[in-house]
């Protein structure tokens, strides 16, 4: 049995990263949350505890998120490049450290960014990538999540919405993403059937080692993330993207309007390598947790 809770120095800063497994040894998965900065381990925790049985879980909460939280400097680069050199030698100690070639890469919403692009550059570390939320076109899936919010907004809401530009360049464009996202949670289009993130929030009070300190250095994490880094990701587009050297799974929730599972569905098809799209019928943007049962099926049948 692996319980570990470590604070590597990985690419220049100390980041948190627990290590769980019910065997000493199995196949190595790695997840990575969303966000930016939306750390999530005691969501794993809670709702993915039966993948221990068959992988070795690692949860990495990133660079400036959650336990890795710092204040980022103002001249501190931090970019997704940053990032995917971070994931690159995290997945090196992972792999010198259980002595295998490869993991299994799980990667939500923002995450998915990461996990994309990394298997581009570095195939030979990666058996099979998995998306969760997946992002395509961040630029479009902003653009249908505005639509989205206006379909069901009412008049007062609609009159704000007049307001926003969804290419989120101006100058408000923070508040103007946390207000259309709001209204996407608000009508169910993100988390399936709630209308709001409460069941979201609550394992991050009650769970076993994340203390409130935590939880509050989470929520910094997050706005800091976002800010620095919502510019260029607006910027991701992998449409013109059809073949990979890694297997994909795309587990995709059916209702999700927060970024945009229709997008998903027509990129798959233009995907010329190995590839599988799991529809989750019962799920938004977070599948992983709205049906956790047939997550860790899809899971366990990538062993296979």
């Amino acid at each position: 049995m692996i319980q570990d809770a470590v604070r590597l120095p990985i690419n220049g800063t100390e980041q948190f990263v627990s290590i769980r497994s019910e065997k000493d040894y199995a196949p190595l998965l790695l997840y990575l949350h969303g966000g930016p900065g939306d750390a999530a381990l005691p969501l794993v925790l809670k709702y993915n505890r039966e993948l221990e049985k068959h992988f070795i879980v690692a949860v990495w909460e990133q660079r400036g998120a959650g336990k890795s939280y710092y204040p980022f400097a103002e001249d501190e680069p931090v970019t997704i490049d940053t990032y995917l050199q971070d994931m690159r030698c995290l997945i090196r100690y992972l792999l010198d450290r259980f002595g295998q070639s490869g993991v299994y890469l799980v990667g939500h919403s923002w995450g998915t960014v990461l996990g994309l692009k990394f298997i581009q550059k570095h195939p030979e570390y990666v058996h099979t990538y998995i998306g969760c939320g997946q992002v395509v076109n961040m630029r479009k899936s902003c653009r249908i999540a505005y639509e989205y919010a206006w379909e069901n907004a009412n008049r007062k809401e609609r009159s704000r919405l007049e307001r926003v530009d969804c290419t989120y360049t101006g100058e408000n464009w923070y508040r103007q993403l946390l207000y259309v996202t709001g209204l996407v949670v608000k009508y169910k289009g993100s988390l399936y059937g709630q209308s709001s993130y409460a069941k979201l929030f609550s394992p991050f009070l009650f769970a076993k080692g994340y203390t409130i300190p935590d939880y509050i250095r989470r929520q910094k994490g997050s706005a800091q993330s976002v800010k620095r880094l919502w510019q260029e990701l607006m910027e991701v587009d992998f449409e013109k993207i059809t073949v990979y050297d890694v297997p994909l799974i795309f587990v995709e929730g059916r209702h999700d309007y927060h970024v945009s599972s229709a997008l998903v569905q027509d990129y798959y098809k233009k995907i010329c390598s190995s590839k599988q799209l799991v529809w989750f019928e019962r799920s938004c943007h977070f599948p992983q947790w709205s049906e956790s049962a047939k997550f860790h099926q899809v899971m366990f049948d990538a062993l296979s």
